[in-house]
């Protein structure tokens, strides 16, 4: 399979419309296939029909059907609420996303103008608080579509659904034939776990600033909320670090095959800060430490207990040396730069698989690097080992493999919920697959759907589940061609486990759904895991 092209290019405004400030972006993003009201054309010999104003991934709260359908006019507008800049920037990214395809000016305006028919309107007025930070309400009609929320990033998550009850073609980077319409009726929707995520290794084969982008947009797509790198490992350090210049332009020199390897410079670090937060997600770094540490080690002779560094890209477990005050001082360089990159409040320390060292090593180390970030301003976030420790009230474990998150659970800690052998992305989908891993197993579309993070582990109930996430480690993954495969269908999967109700769906009616996605990914130039689970069009 290959990859197509990219979206992007800004529409034209039509005379008496005047655009807003351009909201240029050269991203892909999906739309659904719903151009009549019921039920979608598309069906499979052993599933159900979907109801057209359901056929959303994920799904939502509550939708119920209306008479008719709703067609963006030619002359149209997106208008948003005028005082509200976010407000605004969300009706510029809509327009954005619609103008390539339908060739419509869509110029964006205040919601106090009389709107043409066959607009859209955006609005934080009056909305119900029970919405929250991330619900909406769409509101559907012959002659208007309304979509309102309590806040902006409910607005950003509606219009994720907005554009699935779009023919696919709307994704099209030239203009396309249209008609552009949508099902009639009410969607009101709200997301279950607050932390609704995916992570990408970008440490043991490097990836740039679009790519990354091009990621975030996959994951918003699908109404995920974080976006977690994994910065640092033992075959690269990812991120320019200027109290220890090495790191970056020595550890950051190789990758896990011996190539070039690579780094974010600080801005450019920045621009995907900036770029995540644009689309309402919140990016998580991850700096690994005590072990996955070969890189900084490489890079510094003084973090080694025997003073000598390692060679870059050195095999075997490592691990930072637990017992000098220097480790600590550099902890706390890196973690006081890394804060001030990231306004989000979360800083992963990794945690995992420290062979090398006992508890009498690990477990004071943890509770020293706790006390460091959170002295930052940040809340922890570690793999699930880091339940050894005593962890602080604020602190966060990821479930990944063992049963510790049980014992972070007994400490009165949340938990982020990627059993690997469901959630991990990286993972290949049969034997025949020739790109990902396999030592947690086999994982189709299917088992990557079929499991609930409140009850996949034992001890670990609802009340003490944060939120999902889905991690794509590199080591096989050369491009994003590579990523876009091992990621998807399953990324789709696991933001419906993350967002939507447990109840009400099940695999059989899913997958009627997810085929329905195949078209919008196709549009995208998304080079997607075509499973033979599902009846793609």
């Amino acid at each position: 399979m290959t990859c197509g092209e990219k979206v992007g290019g800004a529409g034209r405004a039509p005379c008496g419309w005047v655009v807003a400030a351009a909201f240029t972006l050269s991203v892909l993003t999906a739309c659904g296939s719903a151009t009549s009201v019921g039920r979608v054309s598309t069906t499979t010999p052993s599933g159900p029909t979907v109801p057209a104003l359901a056929n959303v991934i994920p799904t939502p709260r509550s939708a119920t059907p209306g008479d008719g359908v709703f067609a963006l006019a030619p002359d149209a507008g997106i208008y948003a609420d005028p005082d509200d800049p976010e407000v605004l920037a969300v009706g510029r990214y809509l327009a954005e996303r619609l103008r390539p395809a339908t060739g419509y000016g869509l110029g964006v305006a205040a919601s106090s103008a009389s709107p043409v028919a066959g607009s859209i309107t955006l609005t934080t007025t009056d909305a119900d608080p029970a919405l929250g930070e991330e619900g909406y309400v769409l509101t559907i009609a012959v002659g208007s579509a309304s979509l309102s929320a309590f806040r902006p990033a409910g607005l950003f998550r509606g219009v994720q659904t907005m554009r699935q009850l779009l023919p696919p073609a709307i994704e099209s980077a030239t203009p396309q034939a249209g008609p552009w319409t949508m099902p009639a009726g009410t969607i009101r929707d709200t997301p279950r776990f607050a932390w609704r995520g995916t992570m990408l290794d970008v440490a043991r084969h490097f990836f740039g600033v679009a790519d990354v982008q091009r990621y975030i947009d996959l994951a918003a797509f699908y109404k995920m909320n974080r976006v977690h790198l994994h910065l640092s490992d033992d075959q690269g350090w990812r991120l320019e670090i200027r109290s220890w210049p090495r790191l970056a332009t020595y550890g950051g020199s190789s990758d896990i095959d011996g190539g070039p390897g690579g780094y974010f410079t600080q801005d450019e670090y920045g621009q995907l800060v900036a770029y995540a937060r644009s689309r309402y997600i919140t990016l998580v770094p991850e700096i690994d430490m005590p072990a996955h540490t070969n890189a900084a080690l490489a890079s510094y002779a003084e973090l080694n207990c025997d003073g000598v560094a390692p060679p870059l890209h050195s095999t075997g477990p490592s691990a930072l040396c637990t017992s000098k005050d220097i480790t600590y001082r550099f902890i706390d360089d890196v973690m006081r730069e890394l804060a001030g990159l990231t306004p989000g409040p979360y800083i992963h320390i990794g945690g995992d698989e420290a062979t090398t060292l006992d508890a009498t090593q690990y477990v004071p180390f943890v509770n020293r690097v706790q006390a460091i970030v959170s002295a930052h301003g940040k809340r922890v976030v570690g793999w699930e080992e880091i339940a050894q420790a005593q962890i602080l009230p604020t602190s966060i474990a990821q479930h990944w493999s063992s049963d510790l998150a049980q014992q972070a659970v007994r400490q009165g800690a949340q938990v982020i919920m990627s059993p690997a052998n469901k959630a991990y992305l990286d993972q290949k989908y049969t034997p025949a697959t020739t790109l990902g891993l396999a030592w947690a197993g086999y994982v189709e579309v299917q088992d990557a759907y079929e499991w609930d993070p409140a009850t996949i582990e034992g001890g670990v109930t609802e009340p003490d589940v944060l939120g999902v996430e889905a991690p794509l480690w590199s080591e096989t993954l050369r491009s994003m061609s590579d990523i876009e495969y091992m990621a998807l269908p399953r990324l789709a999967g696991h933001a419906e486990l993350g967002w939507s109700a447990a109840t009400g769906r099940s695999w059989e009616e899913y997958r009627v759904r997810l085929a329905a996605q195949g078209p919008r990914l196709a549009a995208m130039g998304v080079n997607f895991y075509r499973s033979p689970q599902v009846a793609w069009p």
